[in-house]
């Protein structure tokens, strides 16, 4: 979200500087699954996950995990969660999702287009969702049909139709929904790019330098302290990921996000994959990126930190197997296992908007499991915002200021 502000208020002339804790080359930006996934029309917070949190709280190996834990934000956040919950709720946040995430990912061929960032992968190959049972296949056939409605590409694949479209891949499946709208990324090659061209630009880049506290005066932020030095701007974007809820409270704002922790495991040997997939029993991600092949999963809610699970990867790595019978990753690419926090609203909508007590203040954060689809069209709605541009879209809906 930060580094495509950059880029978007770059190309509308400001002159800006980007503030980060760290040096910018790892965390959930460089570890998630590269998908620009206009088909998740369902928000995280969506009738049913309370309850299946609660179930899966006890299971070490489970997709979605809520660690019980005395933190006050957390019991806070999981009440908005339960109250966005709704079907009235989902229903409403279903076309703004998939509004938000077709403009982006036109972005993202503009982008390519534009040469700025050189080549890079961007393919549209759709996504396949992979079930195992009848069970899980309905369930997705429903939210298919939805994503028909909306005008989304979608169709419906047999084993034997499926084997057709990824013949040089053994799956254990029974069928599959097939995401036409989809397409796919790498990550790291994309975030290594956009900073070199930020860096060429005259984009100031301060690294391993943290927000340590702000300066406010008459409903302005007029200075901006890090560990290093301060800063003073016209305009501050507030783009922090995880970090975004401990900020916005020295800027006395009710901002609920909690970090939800994904892992990853890089196979950089041929798997015959190629197109991506999630394992929907196991809700596991598979991306064919540039130069290896990507498995991630779980969402975990258990605060900041950076440690990695064992048994989590090890589902990961067991899940694979399951879906694909002659695929098994090594003992070495497990060890390589990677995590990054992803921050995540209550109602599973991101904040995108200008605070409406803090005049320069456009936040840009919250965005869960969309993050990295929708980048480029958060940076384009910042540099709309402050640029005092019509915005690409009605973003009403994804205003920081709104209660739960």
């Amino acid at each position: 979200m930060g580094l495509c502000s950059a880029y978007f208020l770059h190309k509308e002339g400001h002159e800006v500087t980007v503030l980060d804790k760290s040096d910018i080359t790892s965390g959930a930006s460089f570890v998630n699954a590269g998908y620009i996934t206009p088909s998740h029309i369902i928000p995280l917070a969506s009738p049913g996950m309370i309850s299946k949190g609660i179930r899966w709280m006890f299971s070490p190996t489970s997709p979605f995990y809520m660690k019980p834990r005395w933190d006050t934000e957390f019991f806070k956040w999981s009440w908005y969660f339960h109250k966005s919950s709704t079907k009235e709720k989902v229903a409403l946040a279903i076309p703004l999702i998939k509004e938000i995430n077709l403009i982006s990912r036109e972005l993202f061929t503009s982008i390519k287009n534009s040469g700025d960032l050189g080549d890079f992968q961007l393919e549209r190959k759709g996504l396949l969702m992979l079930y195992k049972t009848d069970k899980e296949g309905e369930h997705e056939m429903q939210v298919a049909e939805k994503a028909a409605i909306l005008g989304l590409e979608v169709s419906m694949l047999d084993k034997q139709s499926l084997d057709l479209l990824q013949p040089n891949v053994t799956m254990d499946v029974k069928g599959a929904i097939h995401y036409e709208c989809d397409g796919h990324t790498t990550p790291t090659e994309f975030m290594e790019k956009m900073l070199a061209y930020l860096k060429q630009s005259g984009v100031i880049i301060k690294t391993n330098e943290e927000v340590t506290d702000l300066l406010i005066e008459n409903e302005l932020i007029t200075k901006v302290i890090t560990d290093k030095d301060s800063y003073s701007a016209e305009e501050i974007v507030l783009a922090a990921g995880s970090w975004s809820e401990k900020i916005s409270k020295k800027m006395n704002l009710n901002l609920p996000i909690q970090p939800g922790k994904g892992y990853s495991i890089s196979v950089p040997r041929p798997t015959g994959i190629t197109i991506p997939a999630i394992l929907m029993e196991a809700k596991v991600a598979v991306t064919p990126m540039k130069e290896y092949t990507r498995f991630a999963g779980t969402m975990e809610f258990s605060g900041i930190n950076d440690t990695i699970s064992k048994q989590r990867v090890e589902a990961i790595a067991k899940a694979t197997t399951d879906f694909y019978p002659d695929l098994i990753i090594n003992e070495t690419e497990k060890a390589d296992a990677k995590s990054g926090l992803r921050p995540v609203s209550p109602d599973g909508l991101p904040y995108i908007g200008q605070s409406s007590s803090l005049k320069n203040l456009t936040v840009a954060t919250g965005h869960a499991m969309m993050g990295w689809s929708l980048g480029p069209i958060t940076g384009q709605l910042v540099s709309e915002i402050i640029s005092d541009k019509k915005t690409s879209m009605d973003i009403t809906g994804f205003s920081p200021n709104r209660t739960f």
